[in-house]
């Protein structure tokens, strides 16, 4: 997942630092068994076969660039970009980890995509493209960057309302900072929580065959313990409010997220219902 902070700036500040890199590193492998299979239909859609070239846009630390490059084979490569180095180091880690020769990465905005055109076989995003100022600018430079006929997928959150364990935290974040409730803004995370919106942001750029497929799902945790961490790694998006504040404001913002959170719990831990989208088009 790549990167904007709340401002709208996206020079990597908000996932880019050491704090969050980690803290999204940490939660690597639950978010991945959470994602795979939302991962997998947005690596079907868009085709991905033996030998082929890759582009995964705002590639973050990668679970679904490894999945990418493992479908590739030894024959195919993998280029991932982001903004945020310390991101990519983590993929870098990985990849030398599972041993895979065919991935490389490159720090690169994905609002200027200096690749050579027509050069990739398919391009994929994954919970990044909401988040990207000036969007058009980074699907042009995708669509460029395919061969005819070849397609991008991208995986996007749904509305604030579908995905209540992402904007509840963060609401009342922005309360105990002081802060009036604000819309969400685009970019943001939910800027993209209209298959509308997604479908002709895909079409303005040149894409044909667009199409948008709704997935609802639930995020399953063994225990409230296990969602709160996974709610201290995962949002980085809160800490401009926290850093605001004392420990024991900090405290109590956590406390009330807890007590949120405890409306999903169940007798085999927590489920929290969730919606995402999975778009494609071809060039």
């Amino acid at each position: 997942m790549a990167h904007a902070d709340l401002d709208g700036s996206h020079d990597g500040g908000t996932y880019g630092s050491a704090i969050a890199a980690e803290g999204w590193q940490r939660g690597t492998t639950e978010r991945a068994a959470d994602l795979r299979p939302i991962t997998e239909r947005m690596l079907d859609l868009a085709g991905i076969g033996s030998g082929h070239r890759v582009l995964d846009v705002a590639a973050g630390t990668g679970e679904q660039t490894l999945m990418a490059a493992r479908r590739v084979g030894s024959h195919g490569f993998v280029l991932a970009t982001d903004i945020a180095d310390r991101m990519l180091a983590y993929l870098e880690e990985a990849t030398h980890k599972e041993g895979l020769t065919n991935v490389q990465t490159r720090l690169m905005d994905a609002r200027l995509l200096e690749l050579e055109p027509k050069s990739f076989d398919a391009a994929i995003c994954r919970l990044a493209l909401m988040l990207i100022p000036e969007r058009d600018k980074a699907l042009a430079g995708i669509q460029r960057a395919l061969k005819p006929g070849a397609r991008f997928a991208a995986v996007v959150l749904s509305t604030a309302e579908k995905l209540p364990h992402i904007s509840e935290p963060l609401a009342i974040a922005r309360r105990h900072a002081g802060l009036l409730p604000a819309p969400f803004e685009d970019p943001g995370m939910f800027a993209l929580g209209d298959p509308a919106v997604l479908r002709s942001a895909f079409e303005r750029a040149g894409f044909r065959e667009v199409d948008v497929e709704i997935v609802a799902s639930a995020r399953r945790y063994p225990s409230l313990a296990a969602a709160m961490e996974d709610r201290r790694n995962s949002l980085p998006e809160m800490r401009p409010f926290l850093e605001q504040m004392n420990d024991t404001k900090r405290e109590a913002v956590w406390r009330e997220i807890e007590m949120f959170m405890r409306q999903f719990e169940r007798s085999d831990g927590v489920l929290v219902p969730t919606e995402r989208f999975v778009a494609v088009g071809t060039k």
